[in-house]
């Protein structure tokens, strides 16, 4: 694929639009001095064929990993990685998610010290292209903060005029009482200048992790930069990393600001100009009507959400047995065009964030998601609240442990968690798996007492030839997981009723041990019935109220009467008339 060549073809109502947002942004003093060279950093990008607007397809299915979460002595782990997915994924997999493959400082990988280059412990961005030759591929934009220890920071400190204002530095006399945290460390870290002023800079997640200020509007022009690079370099979506946080203004919560939403629909108005077949998904870990907004008015903002919600309520209703919140959320969901859908997922590189399910979650269910993550060796991370208390912000445990019992056999227990991610692939939207959760693994408990990070916990670094030997054999609880997934994945890809802007309702069918969803395609093609156990108890259902005649099961390719019962944990994919 090489780098990609990218478009411009501007009009005067692209003109108009990146004018307007540049006034929102800075006010109409400054946009003078910023419009031209945002212009002429587009316009130097050499012109060719205008490629196509992205469009969804039940086809879409995304896996997230590290670059380096499968190892071979000898080998890149970028080129490990792809060897693996191109043997066992290919087919079922579109797009690979590799999380930040930049050199960094700390985060595993979200303190990046050098946007333009590849981590050399992981490989080159020759080993990136040709894993984009098999997939499409996802990278992260962490335009929130960078490393403490980059260049770019170290020539800041010097007062190089090249770097001046491009982080955000604050009196800390000032009150920062307003401002939402995500993490209980400090928000401004002291750092001494090269001609020994101290100062005190703007650390929303770590002080290795020093905020960008984009107030400056050169900060903004260096995103831009990296943005359009990385869609040079093959990225087909891009993952715009704690964005919520963008903008700072003291006095304010400092999150959802005006000025953070005008940014996200000015790169959404680039990219629509150079490369219309790029995505853009923004990741925040905040309540649902708050994350959201992002979608903007389904056609200037995110084309793709977290769907944040999911995560925390799925394991809410394994582990009460009861889906009734879960159904009753279900119709409460939708987006605001055919260009937006939501991203599913289960679990990722970090936690199950329990802030999403704050007013939907009463305070004895949400102990008792905190109860069972201790009890199955996980760890809670907490925030500090604006009155200095601190709540839970997130569970640090691989999803398998979290909606599984130990104490439960393996098939029981394999059959328990595919359920849950069959409930997720069955939902409206783009399925998104972490190569965790696609391969069964539990809790790195030895990686996390190594590092003292409870992320660590779901980041386990796995031997490639080592996780061959327990595929190869089915009685392992890693291969019937893989087996089983690949399966769900390849019966979902092949039915467009699983579109991601399918319609989706979820039934009641009479018990809240059981949750049912009625998917249709959007062209009315087909329409489909995902039933769900989600107890350990045989439950008879009635599917009267949907069909009076036997179904198919596409996963067991079976066909079921309308009066059936439904084994623990038993999933049913009905293809109705």
């Amino acid at each position: 694929m090489g780098e990609r060549v990218l478009v411009h073809q501007f009009g005067e109502i692209m003109t108009d639009i990146i004018r307007h947002l540049l006034r929102e942004i800075y006010g109409p003093e400054q946009i003078e001095s910023i419009y031209p060279d945002l212009i002429q950093r587009i316009e130097q990008v050499r012109p060719t064929a205008q490629p196509q607007p992205k469009s969804f397809s039940e086809k879409d299915v995304v896996l997230i990993t590290y670059g380096d979460s499968l190892n071979q002595n000898g080998e890149h782990p970028l080129r490990t990685l792809h060897q693996f997915a191109r043997t066992h994924v290919a087919g079922a997999i579109s797009t690979i998610h590799i999380l930040p493959f930049f050199p960094y400082s700390s985060d595993d990988g979200f303190s990046v010290k050098d946007f333009y280059a590849v981590n050399p412990a992981l490989g080159t961005w020759a080993d990136v292209e040709q894993l984009g030759r098999d997939f499409d591929l996802m990278f992260d934009a962490v335009f929130n903060h960078m490393s403490a220890q980059s260049a770019w920071f170290k020539a800041f400190l010097a007062d190089d005029p090249t770097y001046v204002g491009l982080f955000r530095s604050e009196d800390p006399n000032l009150d920062f009482s307003e401002v939402t945290r995500p993490r209980t460390s400090p928000l401004l870290t002291p750092f001494a200048k090269d001609n020994g002023e101290t100062i005190y800079v703007w650390t929303t997640f770590s002080a290795d992790q020093v905020d960008f200020d984009v107030c400056h509007p050169n900060t903004l022009l260096r995103l831009l930069d990296i943005l359009l690079f990385y869609v040079r370099k093959g990225a087909r979506v891009i993952r715009l990393d704690a964005i919520a946080y963008l903008w700072k203004e003291v006095g304010t919560a400092c999150i959802h600001l005006p000025e953070t939403h005008a940014v996200i629909q000015l790169m959404r108005a680039v990219l629509d100009e150079v490369a219309p077949d790029v995505l853009i998904i923004t990741e925040t870990n905040v309540p649902h009507a708050e994350n959201v907004s992002y979608f903007g008015d389904g056609d200037d903002e995110a084309q793709l959400v977290y769907n944040f919600v999911l995560p925390p309520l799925l394991f809410h209703t394994l582990l009460s047995g009861s889906a009734r919140k879960l159904r009753e959320w279900v119709n409460t969901l939708h987006t605001p065009s055919a260009q937006t859908t939501f991203f599913n997922f289960t679990a990722s590189h970090d936690g199950i964030g329990v802030r999403p399910v704050e007013d939907l979650l009463e305070p004895d269910e949400l102990a008792a998601l905190i109860h069972h993550t201790e009890k199955s060796g996980g760890r809670v991370s907490y925030r500090r609240n604006p009155n200095g208390s601190q709540s839970p912000y997130e569970l640090n445990i691989t999803y398998v442990d979290a909606v599984t019992d130990a104490d439960q056999p393996v098939a029981i227990r394999a059959r328990r968690f595919l359920l849950s991610q069959a409930i997720m692939l069955s939902l409206a939207g783009m399925p998104a798996i972490y190569i965790h959760s696609l391969l069964g693994s539990h809790n790195n408990i030895e990686g996390m007492r190594q590092t003292g990070q409870n992320r660590t916990i779901n980041r386990a670094k796995l031997k490639v030839d080592d996780v061959r030997v327990e595929l190869e054999d089915p009685a392992t609880f890693r291969a019937q997981v893989f087996a089983g997934y690949l399966h769900l994945i390849r019966t979902r890809i092949a039915h467009p009723a699983f579109h991601p802007n399918g319609t989706q309702q979820a039934l009641n069918l009479g018990s809240d041990s059981i949750l049912a969803l009625l998917r249709t395609a959007p062209d009315q093609s087909e329409h489909m019935l995902a039933v769900y156990n989600v107890t350990d108890q045989i439950q008879p259902v009635d599917l009267n109220k949907v069909t009076d005649s036997p179904v198919m099961d596409l996963l067991s390719q079976k066909f079921v009467p309308a009066r059936v019962s439904l084994e623990p944990y038993q999933t049913l994919w009905l293809r109705l008339p």
